[in-house]
């Protein structure tokens, strides 16, 4: 398909405009996509604001940013079409994660280890745009039932589905989630699904409206334990949890937060036999400081979540079929010329906001 488009390009921290370039060349293997629906994630933020390398060879741009999308099919490869997987008009949500499916990762089914990885977004051109390609395996078809806009929330709730497999919630458990929000609703929402008994959601300073928030979506407590102002603050969530718990504390916790702080206290009020998974990226010099005697004494285990490998096909089905309430975490729409508006908007001064999607068209 020739012609130009309309996209969004990153070159450095805080550079980024808005060009008519060429609508990207379709490959045998690739699919062009028509873009709907892109989140903005926090690693869009990341990026735009020069705090973390992009996946280019060089760590730098230019680079159309976006890689949680959906869209309609417009243009098909030789090979996804020979193989009669997709055809132009096709409603459908990306994978981003690409892989080779060809190395030692990929063959234990590590995916999102893969050696050769292609992640739309982050290493090559993504959707901040009017067209995306993308190779046809990174494809799934949304189902009619699903509107772009909750499909758009595929990528990130797949990582969660990822991260609550590696809970092992049994029927029950006491979950603690550190961190109310787009994230944490979702984790709210699946860990009720899949058993939790009750649930606390914790968070910090300017986290009321997210921890209420967090209570409509199923959140049995919330706590703020920074804010002294907070009428949700506590001084000692240890205490609170263990008389939750009649003294035996969390059985699960789980940190959608980059903050170290948040995920040592989620160590500390996890009980015995616990599982504590380690989601939000944290920075690069951050370490851990966790006491050693009680850690090994009371048998915890911790766990890292990283990204969403052999996740797509459940996240799917569970927005598909309503295990997760995906739409109303969508608390702003903005066209394409509007991106940076949209960033700047969550990094400086989110208010009342969880997740913001551009709506392309």
């Amino acid at each position: 398909m020739k012609g130009k488009m309309k996209a969004q390009v990153f070159y450095e921290a805080e550079k980024m405009k808005l060009e008519e370039v060429p609508i990207p060349e379709v490959t045998d293997v690739d699919v062009l996509i028509k873009i709907k629906n892109v989140g903005i994630c926090g690693s869009d933020i990341s990026y735009y604001y020069g705090l973390s390398p992009l996946g280019t060879a060089t760590g730098k741009g230019p680079l159309i940013l976006g890689h949680e999308f959906t869209g309609e099919v417009v243009e098909v490869g030789k090979v996804p079409e020979a193989m009669g997987l997709y055809k132009p008009g096709d409603r459908v949500v990306v994978n981003p994660v690409q892989n080779c499916n060809a190395c030692i990762p990929c063959a234990k089914g590590h995916t999102h280890l893969c050696e050769n990885l292609i992640v739309p977004g982050v290493s090559v051109d993504g959707a901040f745009a009017e067209y995306c390609s993308s190779r046809y395996t990174g494809l799934f078809k949304l189902p009619d039932k699903v509107s772009y806009a909750a499909g758009a929330f595929t990528e990130p709730f797949a990582c969660v589905v990822n991260a609550i497999r590696k809970l092992d919630i049994e029927p029950g458990d006491f979950v603690a989630i550190f961190g109310p929000g787009a994230m944490g609703m979702m984790m709210v929402q699946l860990c009720k699904s899949v058993g939790a008994g009750r649930i606390a959601l914790i968070g910090a300073t300017n986290d009321d409206w997210r921890l209420e928030q967090g209570k409509k979506f199923g959140a049995d407590y919330i706590f703020n334990v920074t804010d002294k102002n907070s009428k949700y603050y506590t001084a000692d969530l240890k205490k609170e949890i263990s008389d939750l718990t009649d003294g035996h504390l969390a059985d699960r916790a789980i940190v959608p937060t980059s903050s170290n702080a948040a995920f040592e206290q989620a160590v500390e009020v996890s009980g015995n036999c616990s599982i504590i998974v380690h989601f939000g990226l944290p920075n690069a010099d951050d370490v851990f400081k966790i006491p050693a005697l009680s850690f090994h004494t009371m048998d915890k285990q911790i766990r890292s979540a990283w990204l969403a490998p052999l996740s797509w096909a459940t996240a799917i089905k569970a927005i598909g079929e309503g295990l997760v309430n995906v739409e109303p975490i969508l608390t702003g729409t903005y066209p394409l010329e509007k991106l940076e508006e949209a960033i700047k908007l969550l990094r400086t001064n989110p208010g009342e906001q969880l997740k913001i999607q551009i709506k392309v068209s």
